[in-house]
């Protein structure tokens, strides 16, 4: 049975569709990527999975039970998000902010207990935070705090995890760091991983599956290297491209044509 099953999604905030008839089955495991333009839906999808949003039409299934019937704790002990950026209104420290991942799984008294902080520490290890676990969270890098938000989505010991842009802010090296981490807690913890992302590339390197969305309906679903062709880039994005493969990986790559190029 597919982890998640999303079966004829359509929602709309007032008046226009914003998703319509999306249906998908993601297996245990699997790293998928959701790309697409700007207002194409990418964002609104993966509020949808993480019931922040309930759609109009269809519903989404994990493990085989939809999600409307699932109380909130008990879908966050399933799903983590990882946000573009998270607001830093209190000065908290890092260990207190991957704590907070624990709160799904306390009980009615809500403190934490050796166990908890026991995740914690091994959250914080995989992700290599440990080293400024005392350090107020407005002190970190940007790549420093990515790290830390994916520490405290691992604290949930979930079974998915949500990536919104998580990469949008950051330079090359720490982009290449996120996916890398992403992809070995993936491999190694048999973690599902869904990730919205405006970086084509990136997606074609690391996700074994992608959605391709254009104005709120997939326009295609497959491999890298069923999706990322010259042709769908050009009618989705509206832009020219050419699509030959990574020297190394030997995946799809991605390279925008230029209007005027230079002589």
């Amino acid at each position: 049975m597919a982890i998640v099953q999303a079966r004829e999604i359509g929602f709309r905030y007032t008046g226009e569709w914003v998703l319509k008839d999306i249906s998908f089955e993601i297996e245990k495991g699997e790293f998928w990527g959701i790309i697409g333009p700007n207002a194409s839906g990418k964002t609104t999808l993966l509020k949808i999975i993480d019931r922040i949003l309930v759609p109009q039409e269809g519903s989404v299934c994990i493990n085989g039970i939809n999600i409307r019937e699932m109380k909130r704790d008990a879908l966050a002990r399933l799903v983590a998000v990882v946000p573009q950026e998270a607001p830093l209104i209190f000065p908290f420290c890092v260990e207190e902010i991957v704590l907070m991942g624990r709160a799904p799984h306390l009980g009615k008294l809500r403190f934490e207990g050796k166990k908890d902080h026991e995740i914690t520490r091994r959250s914080m290890e995989m992700t290599d935070t440990l080293s400024f676990a005392h350090r107020n969270i407005g002190e970190l890098s940007g790549g420093e705090r990515q790290r830390v938000l994916i520490a405290r989505a691992l604290a949930q010991e979930p079974h998915i995890i949500l990536l919104d842009e998580p990469t949008a802010f950051l330079d090359i090296k720490h982009q290449v760091n996120f996916f890398n981490l992403v992809k070995t807690l993936n491999r190694e913890e048999g973690l599902t991983v869904i990730s919205v992302t405006h970086d084509i590339n990136l997606a074609s390197l690391y996700c074994d599956r992608i959605i391709l969305l254009d104005r709120g309906s997939i326009h295609c679903m497959g491999t890298p290297s069923e999706v990322i062709r010259e042709s769908n880039i050009r009618e989705v994005y509206g832009t020219d491209v050419i699509v030959d493969r990574n020297p190394q990986a030997g995946l799809p790559r991605v390279t925008l044509v230029a209007a005027n190029p230079s002589e």
